[in-house]
């Protein structure tokens, strides 16, 4: 049975479609669901958690029976039973800067629900580059956004160029999972338009939803520039050159061995207090989600040009 509104030939679209989904947690779930039973003809699924018993509550794609299982295992096997006719790869591993274009360059479409700033915007940037639509989400509480980018719509750095200084989570804030649901759906209902080549299109639109107070809004991006010089990358350790300096923003605490061997460590705050590097040398901050490391880029980078980069050394 098909909508009226999309027809024989627009199921046939969703059914060509290759759609990458990056975690398969809260909002992994509900995007998945949506996807398969939407008619999706192939799903790629990339996450390197395992189902915990206090998943379960936001995220419907599990049963007790899972817990311990790798969650892109766990996810492809009830997407089988919920829809044979869908082809799923379950590729149990972190999305990193090293694999990100190969998985992008691979997809038609590619949907980020990891939760993880880090991983939007090494997503954001692989697409720009291969010209994919890229569909984002972030939910907390009972708040949450989606929206649809590059593929010829401005990248989530033109929106975006800046880190937040904080970031809560579900682990510390707490997430409803009804909102979990919500944004999911949407976030699913933006990649389904993408690939029907609905009008509007999708691409260039935020959408943001308050479910605290029932709230909706949003925003259009369209013909919003990209960042004028170089992005400030995420890169792998292994990416790490002899010739680079290598700051650790993770104290002994957090981090008793750094990320890198050759790495100083400093403070946030030393870096905005004036820390001058060696004239010429790129600089490489590290810290555990990126986003330390990112701001701490920016603060140097306003006030000298020269090459930066970001490692998310993760926990």
């Amino acid at each position: 049975m098909t909508l009226s509104a999309i027809g024989p030939e627009g199921q046939a679209r969703l059914g060509r479609a290759h759609v990458l989904v990056v975690g398969a947690g809260g909002l992994g779930s509900h995007v998945l669901l949506a996807l398969a039973g939407a008619g999706i003809g192939r799903l790629t699924i990339v996450d390197h958690d395992r189902v915990e018993i206090t998943n379960l509550h936001r995220q419907p794609l599990y049963r007790m029976g899972d817990i311990g299982r790798p969650k892109a295992e766990a996810a492809r096997d009830a997407l089988a039973l919920y829809n044979p006719e869908v082809s799923v790869t379950a590729r149990s591993e972190r999305l990193r800067p090293g694999n990100a274009a190969p998985l992008v360059a691979s997809a038609d479409i590619v949907v980020d629900a990891a939760d993880s700033l880090a991983v939007t915007y090494i997503l954001s940037d692989a697409c720009r580059a291969a010209t994919k639509p890229f569909v984002t989400a972030s939910v907390l509480e009972q708040r949450g956004y989606a929206g649809a980018f590059c593929g010829g719509a401005p990248s989530y750095r033109a929106v975006f160029p800046d880190m937040p200084s904080t970031v809560g989570s579900c682990a510390a804030n707490g997430v409803l999972g009804s909102a979990v649901g919500v944004i999911g759906s949407l976030e699913a209902h933006l990649a389904l338009g993408i690939a029907l080549g609905a009008s509007p299109s999708p691409l260039g639109r935020l959408i943001s939803i308050d479910l605290a107070t029932f709230k909706l809004g949003g925003f259009r991006f369209d013909g919003t520039p990209e960042p004028a010089g170089n992005a400030i990358a995420f890169i792998e350790p292994s990416d790490v050159t002899p010739d680079d300096v290598v700051v650790e923003l993770r104290d002994d605490a957090e981090a008793p061995e750094p990320a890198l061997p050759q790495a100083v460590r400093l403070d946030p705050a030393s870096v905005a207090e004036g820390f001058t590097p060696p004239a010429g040398r790129r600089v490489v901050f590290c810290c555990r989600s990126g986003i330390r490391a990112h701001r701490a880029a920016r603060l140097l980078e306003r006030r000298e040009a020269r090459p930066l980069a970001v490692i998310a050394a993760g926990p």
